[in-house]
């Protein structure tokens, strides 16, 4: 990292705010796997591809568009990332998290980070949603390794408490969601029985290969943070059969429904932050 991500980030943020004519959006949402269509969902304005976005780089993984949505409920703005990076797609740390900073410049205040998971939990089945409430991150690397630059966050910021607690009470409480705690990995590959048992001891309860990168830059800038998973499979072992990410894709459209009903009422003013 250092003056050249930092000019990046700016000349992104810049790109936008002049696109949007000075539009500043109070709340950004990022998609996961099987989650693409949600963002229609939300009634957007419009959308602009991310290959049109200065320095934004592009998805690889099938269910991941690419596509910037932008709209407005009750008088404020929004945008929604329809197109995720992942770490295992080959990207560095620095840049699936560069959206993350880029939005933050723009002036984000809220970000919410929705993802596909495995369940680790025993009360957890495929179309459940989970508030995600604090997470470990097994992928073998931090977003905020290297040269630090003060302009991009704080070296070594407090991860106490990520998950804003009291948006998450709001959420608990109006849509009796559970909540759990995440455990991120590399991947692309899905996790052995063996490592599912291990995080299960370790106090994991839904396993994914995002989330961790972008909450981490999230909180480093400053932002309020909810995650938001929903599952899609029993994770490796716990499941009568393998795991495909066809049948992510495919159980995901379980969690749909209820994840635009939830993504709906932050949009409309139900939460204050």
């Amino acid at each position: 990292m250092g003056n050249k991500l930092y000019e990046k980030v700016t000349e992104t943020a810049g790109f936008l705010k002049e696109r949007f004519e000075g539009e500043v959006p109070n709340i950004a949402i990022i998609l996961g796997s099987g989650l693409g269509d949600v963002a229609k969902a939300l009634e957007p304005i419009g959308f602009i591809y991310y290959r049109d976005i200065p320095n934004f780089p592009l998805p690889t993984v099938l269910g991941h568009e690419g596509k910037l949505w932008w709209g407005k409920k009750n008088g404020k703005s929004f945008v929604v990332l329809q197109g995720r990076l992942h770490f295992y797609e080959g990207y560095s740390m620095e840049k699936i998290t560069f959206p993350v900073r880029a939005l933050a410049f723009w002036g984000v205040k809220l970000l919410i980070i929705t993802a596909s998971v495995g369940g680790i939990a025993d009360d957890l089945e495929p179309g459940d949603l989970v508030l995600i409430k604090d997470h470990m991150n097994f992928m073998g690397d931090n977003p905020l390794r290297g040269i630090n630059d003060p302009s991009l966050g704080e070296r070594f910021p407090d991860m106490t408490q990520v998950y804003d607690e009291g948006l998450r009470s709001i959420l608990r409480e109006k849509f009796n969601l559970k909540e759990g705690v995440y455990v991120a990995v590399c991947g692309p590959s899905y996790e052995t029985p063996a490592e599912i048992r291990a995080f299960k001891i370790l106090g994991a309860d839904i396993v994914g290969m995002s989330v961790v990168p972008e909450a981490t830059v999230a909180k480093q800038m400053g932002l309020k943070v909810l995650g938001i998973a929903g599952v899609a499979n029993k994770a490796a072992g716990l499941g009568r059969s393998g795991i495909t990410h066809e049948e992510v894709l495919k159980n995901m459209s379980l969690c749909r429904e209820k994840l635009t009903k939830v993504l709906s009422f932050c949009l409309e003013g139900g939460m204050d932050f």
